[in-house]
């Protein structure tokens, strides 16, 4: 396996990518309806790319309010720290740091110093809940 890399992506040089990683993850494998994935945020979101050569097996986007949202690693690519390596992209760019996490990943993001902030409430059918991260 080459170096897995982590870069800023331009949402619109990079789309057919973003899209190819999001679609696979979210709709096909979580079964989220399209509608619900994309939305009106992603154009102005701050997009992340994690690649293996010039192949993205990974991505990530950052909101302008801070929010981190759709970290999504290919299946033949998790286990390799991927996701670790967009979480230490977003966070070295965020100022303040809040998302919603599948509940299920919510172990994930507490490595990071998230903290579970509420109640779960379902979103696009499954079970989510708000963290922030304080500095």
């Amino acid at each position: 396996m080459n170096k897995v890399h982590v870069r800023v992506a331009d949402w619109h040089k990079d789309n057919t990518d973003i899209r190819r990683i999001r679609d696979a993850v979210f709709i096909a494998e979580q079964h989220v309806a399209p509608e619900l994935e994309w939305d009106a945020d992603d154009p102005g979101a701050l997009h992340f790319l994690a690649c293996e050569g010039d192949y993205a097996v990974g991505t990530a986007r950052l909101l302008p309010d801070g929010e981190i949202g759709r970290v999504s690693v290919l299946k033949d690519w998790r286990g390799l720290k991927i996701g670790d390596m967009l979480m230490h992209a977003i966070l070295a760019k965020a100022e303040s740091h809040h998302l919603s996490a599948q509940v299920q990943a919510a172990p994930f993001y507490e490595r990071f110093g998230f903290v579970v902030e509420g109640d779960e409430f379902l979103e696009a059918g499954i079970a989510h809940v708000h963290m922030v991260r304080v500095l």
